[in-house]
């Protein structure tokens, strides 16, 4: 693409984000700043259609921008704006050290008001570390196996058995475990006793083993939460809820928060801003959504991600500035508290 059908796409892009109508040629030859005619502007803009950057609405002899053509003004042609002074001094003082949980959502708070979209935080992933096991008979061949984390939650797997355990058995073997890994990961706990199953009693021995067996299905234990805020904002941005079907599956995706959270956790393993633009990916396939998105961290570990969710058509220059210095806010708020 050359230098001036680059400049007319920088063009329509920020005038479509600016207007919300699809953009002609004498908006074009106004706004670019380049001495072209409308008959050069429509063949550039009938090559840029060609290329996938933009494309024309059935109702309007004007263009707007495309999935692609949003991500080529994203990676290349953004400038950013600078944070207002106000908005600023607005995050540094709702994201003081404090409780964990109330910084997080106050970030997903923020991240709303500030943009007028959703914020959303995934929370940082606790360890998937026990405070007690207890094991219960509930028939031959079947054992349930109660685990309690630290935070008071509380998980059961049926295990099936080939040995017929005695109550007696069962509260022994529970009792040496709790006394022994009380406060470890099932991972920290697989790794000591590698060596040492061998040396316990063939009954501890047989009941540490399902444990350890069962635990790689108890994901909920280590699960990261979502908090999301201000998600019916998104109500009021036309290109959002012009169609109720498009309307009905955005809050289908916000209400079920799989799509999000493998969205934002794909985020947790990137370096700074992420930009995900609707449909151009399986992670977001909803055409008219973007979001934009950031790691945060305690004492240099990223242990979450946080981001703006809103239209396709959104001021990215100004909304970037706000995730990125929100995360880097929130990580240092949590690194101090």
């Amino acid at each position: 693409m050359d230098d001036r059908s680059r400049a007319l796409l920088k063009t329509l892009i920020e005038r479509y984000i600016e207007e919300g109508q699809p953009i002609g040629s004498r908006t074009l030859s106004r706004f670019s700043g380049l001495d072209l005619s409308a008959a050069t502007i429509r063949n550039v803009m009938a090559d840029l259609e060609d290329m996938g950057f933009v494309t024309s609405p059935h109702t309007s002899a004007g263009r707007v921008p495309t999935p692609r053509g949003y991500r080529l003004f994203v990676d290349t042609m953004l400038t950013m704006q600078p944070l207002e002074a106000l908005a600023a001094r607005d995050l540094e003082q709702h994201l003081l050290p404090d409780s964990p949980q109330r910084m997080i959502n106050s970030a997903a708070e923020i991240l709303s008001n500030l943009t007028h979209f959703a914020g959303v935080v995934m929370t940082p992933k606790r360890a998937n570390v026990f405070k007690h096991i207890e094991f219960l008979r509930l028939g031959e061949g079947k054992i349930l196996l109660i685990v309690v984390t630290p935070e008071g939650d509380v998980q059961n797997r049926i295990l099936p058995t080939n040995q017929d355990y005695s109550p007696s058995q069962l509260i022994e073997a529970g009792n040496y475990i709790n006394s022994q890994f009380s406060g470890r990961s099932f991972d920290e706990v697989r790794l000591r006793l590698k060596a040492d199953l061998d040396n316990l009693r063939a009954d501890i021995s047989g009941l540490m083993t399902l444990a350890l067996d069962s635990s790689s299905t108890i994901g909920d234990m280590g699960y990261s939460g979502m908090v999301l805020s201000g998600e019916r904002r998104l109500l009021n941005v036309g290109d959002l809820s012009s169609n109720l079907d498009k309307l009905r599956k955005m809050f289908d995706m916000l209400e079920q928060k799989s799509v999000l959270m493998q969205l934002l956790d794909v985020s947790s393993h990137a370096d700074g801003i992420q930009i995900f633009i609707g449909g151009e990916s399986d992670l977001l396939p909803y055409e008219d959504l973007a979001v934009i998105s950031a790691p945060y961290s305690v004492d240099g570990t990223i242990v979450g991600t946080l981001g703006v969710i809103g239209p396709t058509r959104m001021a990215y220059d100004r909304v970037i500035p706000i995730v990125d210095i929100t995360s880097k806010l929130l990580s240092g708020a949590l690194s101090h508290s």
